[in-house]
């Protein structure tokens, strides 16, 4: 039986030791390293690669992480019973920039935070249940751990509900998607105009399985750049330098 999360809250975290790696070389990182003199967001999911924590957990958290820092949060963890060349792939993987991708291989952390559950059922032996903590100076201030259900939930250890509990007014950044070409002048003020207001974008580019048929498909244009914010699409580069003029700075 999973504890609750008012047991936690108001408690300092497990005092060990992570093995993780850097530039090829063993490196100790303890508890005081990470969350000593800081403010600290940890969420904790069964595992590196898996299907809910690589499509939704650990990208939303991804997403959110200039939006968690804006509003005083000093770093961002994930921490899985995985060993530190998982971790480290994973990360490559996923293309995390802000995020410290935590191996408790060992799941002594997970142990003490009493998150250590058994899914040798899948074949997992020991790995953490799914979890979220807000830690200042290294005790745990607020703490969201998903209900104990079968499978593998993911209703309140997510970023927006933690976000959201940090600051309810925080104003959430919209996904961006520029289609572009590569060389094309007007995609590259496009982009520039994006990095100038602070808006973070992915980019779909010709020649990664994408051509003018499918850009005319998607837009309804075959003009490059094509640029969506929100779910809608702005259009070219003179779009979107309209549409930025009537916007606040991401």
């Amino acid at each position: 039986m999973l504890p609750s999360a008012k047991s936690f809250e108001g408690k300092p975290v497990p005092q060990v030791t992570f093995k993780t790696r850097s530039d090829d070389q063993w490196q100790d990182v303890s508890t005081d390293d990470v969350f000593k003199g800081r403010t600290v967001v940890v969420f904790s999911l069964p595992g590196a690669f898996t299907p809910t924590c690589s499509n939704a957990h650990l990208p939303r958290y991804n997403e959110l992480s200039a939006t968690f820092k804006a509003n005083g949060v000093d770093q961002i963890v994930c921490l899985a019973v995985n060993d530190a060349f998982v971790m480290n792939q994973w990360k490559l993987e996923q293309q995390v920039q802000d995020i410290t991708l935590l191996p408790d291989g060992n799941g002594e952390f997970t142990a003490g935070m009493g998150m250590l559950v058994d899914k040798s059922n899948i074949g997992f032996g020991k790995r953490s249940w799914r979890y979220s903590m807000l830690v200042r100076n290294g005790v745990i201030e607020k703490m969201f751990i998903e209900p104990a259900s079968t499978g593998d939930p993911l209703e309140v250890s997510d970023a927006d509900t933690m976000l959201k509990y940090i600051n309810p007014q925080a104003v959430v950044p919209e996904a961006v998607v520029i289609f572009a070409k590569p060389g094309c002048p007007h995609c590259a003020r496009a982009k520039a105009q994006l990095e100038a207001r602070g808006y973070r974008y992915d980019e779909i580019s010709l020649g990664q399985g994408i051509t003018s048929s499918t850009l005319r498909a998607v837009s309804g244009s075959g003009t490059w750049p094509q640029v969506f914010i929100g779910g809608r699409r702005i259009g070219g580069a003179d779009e979107l330098e309209a549409y930025l003029g009537t916007r606040k700075a991401a």
